[in-house]
Order: C-alpha cells, then sequence, then structure tokens
C-alpha cells in the first residue's frame, strides 16, 4: 500500500475543508445563501449556507491526489469519475435549493439524475454475497434500479437528520469511518482509503459547524454526504466476504435511516406529503425531552457508533452468533428509543 498517497489524501480532505470554508462563508453571504430562522427550525439567527461547497472540494483532491491508490478494482478509473461527477450534480443542486429554494420534486429529480450519473460510470450491485454462501447476481435493470433508489435514499435520509450544528457531519464522519474499517478488514481497500478521506473532508468542515455553527453544510453538504456514502456503500460492503455484508451498510447508516423511515411513517399517518418538512425528527424528540443542543448531538453520535461497532463485530462472526449480536442489538435500541418517547402514545406517528 502506499501510505504517503493516503497521508497526503488526508491531509488534503481534512485541510481544505478547514482552510476553505471561511472563503466559502464570505461567498454565500454576497451570494445572499443565508438560512433564515424558522419555526422548526433551532438556531434564532441567520447563518450561511454552502459548507458542502468545502467538504466536496477536500474529497475531490484527495481521490485526485491518490488517484493511483483509490481507482483499482472494485473501482476503478471510470467509476471515480462517476463519484465525483454524481457528487458534483447532487451538490450543485443542493446549493441551488440553499440559495433560491427549489420546488421538492424538481430536488428529487436531481438526486435521481445524480444517481444516474453515478450508475452509469459503473457504481452499482451487480452481485452482492449470499449468506448461505457464495453471490446472488443481479440483472442489469434491478441492478441498475437498486442502486438508484438506494443512493438516492440515502441521500435524503442524510438530509433529513441535518437539522443541528455539527449533527449531519458527525454522522458522515463517523460512518464514513465505520465503512472504511470494515472495507479494509474485508480487503476492499481502495472503498476503504474513499471512505476515509469522506470521514477527514466532513471532520475538516466540523469545527466551522460546532454549536454554535458559523455556517450550515444544509443540502449541498448532507446531499453530497449521503451520496457519496451510499455509492462506496453499494461497491464495497454489499460484496464483502462478511455472511451479514447486506446488513452492514443499514447499520452504519442506521440512524438516517430510521429518522427517514419514521418521518415517511409520520406524515403518511397524518395524510401529508412525505416530501413536507415537520419538526418531528429525532433530534428534535431529544429536544423536547430536555437535553441540551450538544448533549442532544453527543447522544446521537454514542447510537450511531454502537450501530456501526455492531457492524463491525458481524464483519467477523458466523451466522448462528451474528442473529444473536443483532437480536440484542434490536433489544437495546428499542430501549433506547423507548427512553427517549420515541415509541411512547404521544410520540407516536400521527399522535
Amino acid at each position: 500500500m502506499r501510505l504517503h498517497l493516503i497521508i497526503i489524501g488526508i491531509l488534503l480532505a481534512f485541510g481544505i475543508p478547514l482552510l476553505v470554508t471561511p472563503l466559502v462563508k464570505k461567498l454565500a453571504v454576497a451570494a445572499g445563501a443565508i438560512d433564515q430562522p424558522g419555526q422548526r427550525k433551532v438556531h434564532q439567527h441567520p447563518v450561511p449556507c454552502w459548507g458542502g461547497l468545502g467538504i466536496f472540494l477536500g474529497f475531490a483532491a484527495a481521490l485526485v491526489a491518490a488517484a493511483p491508490l483509490v481507482a483499482v478494482s472494485p473501482l476503478s478509473r471510470d467509476k471515480v469519475i462517476g463519484l465525483l461527477a454524481g457528487g458534483l450534480v447532487v451538490l450543485v443542486v443542493g446549493m441551488i435549493d440553499d440559495w433560491k429554494g427549489i420546488p421538492p420534486l424538481a430536488k428529487l429529480a436531481g438526486q435521481i439524475a445524480a444517481a444516474a450519473v453515478a450508475v452509469s460510470f459503473g457504481i452499482g450491485m451487480p452481485f452482492v454475497t449470499n449468506p448461505f454462501g457464495g453471490y446472488i447476481k443481479l440483472g442489469s435493470p434491478l441492478n441498475v434500479i437498486l442502486t438508484i433508489v438506494w443512493i438516492v435514499a440515502i441521500t435524503n435520509a442524510l438530509n433529513l437528520v441535518d437539522g443541528l450544528d455539527g449533527l449531519a457531519a458527525g454522522i458522515a464522519a463517523i460512518s464514513a469511518g465505520i465503512v472504511s474499517f470494515v472495507s479494509f478488514s474485508q480487503g476492499v481497500l481502495p472503498v476503504g482509503v474513499c471512505a476515509l478521506f469522506l470521514g477527514a473532508s466532513a471532520l475538516g468542515f466540523l469545527p466551522h459547524n460546532w454549536h454554535p455553527a458559523k455556517i450550515f453544510m444544509k443540502d449541498a453538504g448532507a446531499m453530497f454526504l449521503g451520496f457519496t456514502l451510499a455509492s462506496l456503500a453499494a461497491v464495497g460492503l454489499t460484496k464483502s466476504a462478511a455472511v451479514f455484508s447486506l446488513i452492514l451498510p443499514i447499520l452504519i447508516l442506521g440512524i438516517p435511516i430510521s429518522d427517514m423511515l419514521l418521518a415517511i411513517i409520520r406524515r403518511l399517518k397524518r395524510g401529508q406529503s412525505i416530501l413536507t418538512a415537520d419538526r418531528g425528527h429525532i433530534h428534535h424528540r431529544l429536544l423536547d425531552l430536555g437535553l441540551t443542543h450538544r448533549q442532544t448531538v453527543l447522544s446521537i453520535y454514542g447510537v450511531n457508533l454502537l450501530l456501526g461497532g455492531s457492524a463491525v463485530l458481524l464483519t467477523f462472526l458466523n451466522a448462528g452468533q451474528g442473529l444473536i449480536v443483532l437480536f440484542l442489538l434490536c433489544a437495546v435500541v428499542l430501549f433506547l428509543a423507548n427512553m427517549a418517547g420515541l415509541l411512547s402514545r404521544q410520540h407516536l406517528p400521527g399522535g
């Protein structure tokens, strides 16, 4: 392994967002890309947006610098280009939405377009690991559809959880770190390196976004991070040697996925569009329980680490042992959800 390329990539991925974000903030202020306080928002003062631009620049620079290391199987030069091209599409869509605002369906169309770009360059799940041995081959139409649905779902999931200072950036950094560790342990080195760079980019932005935030990543950053995490998981984790390979990305991204599913159920129960924004997300529930802003963020980080750590553990277990771990994990998660009031009658969807 070319260690010097990894070191250079990490320095670029972390350093560029750290150093460039103040300039991005000035650009956002000059353009009028400002997030104003609102009824369902937590912040009390206008905050500049477009923080995702610095994250993208750091990640892109790292990939270019370490191209000889990342552009190899199961990635390739084309897949790396697709990762960056699709990421750029979703970044631009998010920046426009953060600036002028675009209709939800138009934003969804932009997300689908970004996912389609990635798929057209080879990002996808042509086969997945069979927990009973061997692999399950997915035909071309099914591979394309499942990959696009997965990428769009995770893109939106991370965007929905971006409701508190430092929350989405921290979740993305933790999730990317877990993806990187699992990928390295399973011998999928290029995906591990890319995930490492993505986590470093999120961490480089975090000092500017920690409460009280000086700048928000908003849709541009959250959607880019979600898009890239989903794409890397599709390429690496679903085809790893782990028995529960299909469950790994769901566990690693468990917080945003759970928040998205709860939001969909909640809005359908209320007869609302699933694209309607509300103040019923997990972080809102924790704030309502009396936790401070930072306590809420750190609590969600903790659950994210619990789920990610369980994913790591599953890679070293056989089927029987893994089922026991999953059963215990479900019990712990249900206990924590009940403590947070997510399962109480007054907090049920539509309650």
